[in-house]
């Protein structure tokens, strides 16, 4: 069978890292047709950097990179440092990029290559705010009936938030973008922090990458042990929760994932719950479902997809 052919769309962060290396690392399942940058988790400046480190570093500067939007479409663009550290990938001692961002808009390639591909071949898989994709499906409102899926990190329904009390950070940073793609009709995976909270970076599973003896192991592992101290720290677990790669493993291998078709609608009024994902897991608001939303992982065969296919680079 053919690889499936997605554009990810990400704000790098250490866990965006690993999630484009892991579609790096499983050509046979996975054919990644560019990679758009958006101003989340660090500034644009930075996410775009990011991106690039990430593919110099796995030898993939094939795969062309573009700018989306630097913030969210009605609000202004709170990052997540405290978390990333100032570049985003604090961590690891890298040299800066030298391969080329495209001159081509972000959105302007997620519209061009969704009309060029056969409609229903093309997967969005969105690692950080959802601007750029909301904004696509804004100006080209014909694109929609022809993605074959949207599979996203963000949200919550049990573990409710991490940057507020009532909402997760991708969804939170830009909520209105969030309920464009949502009320959209396009199909929807979502892998919350429900599931990546129980995908922890205990330190046998980091050990593994850097027992790897390469540069791109002692990279990743060197990632991992600067962005789980913050989530130990928060929530005394034995690790950080892993979250973007999941939307990966979940293309890859989506046995290693449960949940359930429900109704999920985005808060955007309220600043008290902004952000907020209403997920009605229960099913009793007589809503139709609009998104298959993950509750649980198997982590331990999630890690070992992780390290095996980065370990292929």
């Amino acid at each position: 069978m053919a690889p499936q052919k997605i554009i990810i769309d990400t704000d790098p962060g250490q866990d965006d890292a690993l999630a484009i290396l892991l579609a790096l690392g499983s050509p046979a399942e996975i054919e990644v047709l560019g990679i758009v940058a958006v101003g989340g988790n660090v500034p644009l400046a930075a996410t775009s950097r990011n991106v690039r480190v990430v593919l110099e570093l796995a030898g993939r500067t094939d795969i062309p990179v573009f700018e989306g939007h630097s913030g969210p479409m009605v609000r202004t663009l709170a990052t997540a440092e405290h978390v990333h550290g100032a570049t985003g990938l604090d961590g690891a001692d890298l040299p800066e990029p030298t391969m080329p961002v495209q001159a081509q808009h972000g959105v302007d390639f997620i519209i061009e290559t969704l009309r060029r591909e056969p409609a229903g071949t093309v997967t969005l898989c969105t690692l950080g705010p959802m601007t750029d994709v909301a904004q696509a499906f804004r100006r080209a409102p014909d694109i929609i009936a022809r993605v074959k899926r949207v599979v996203l990190m963000g949200g919550a329904y049990f573990e409710v938030g991490n940057i507020t009390p009532a909402a997760e950070f991708n969804i939170w940073v830009d909520p209105e973008a969030a309920k464009v793609v949502f009320d959209s009709g396009v199909p929807l995976t979502v892998l919350p922090l429900d599931v990546t909270h129980k995908a922890l970076t205990t330190r046998p599973r980091v050990q593994r990458f850097r027992d790897m003896g390469t540069r791109l192991g002692d990279a990743v592992a060197g990632w991992l042990d600067f962005f789980e101290r913050f989530d130990t720290a928060k929530y005394g677990s034995d690790g950080g929760p892993l979250h973007d790669p999941c939307v990966i493993a979940w293309l890859i291998q989506p046995d290693l994932f449960t949940g359930r078709d429900i109704n999920v609608e985005i808060e955007v009024q309220s600043e008290l719950t902004r952000g907020m994902t209403v997920a009605d897991w229960w099913r009793v608001s007589g809503r139709a479902p609009n998104a298959l939303f993950l509750g649980d992982v198997d982590a331990d065969g999630f890690y070992a997809l992780l390290t095996e296919r980065i370990g292929t680079l």
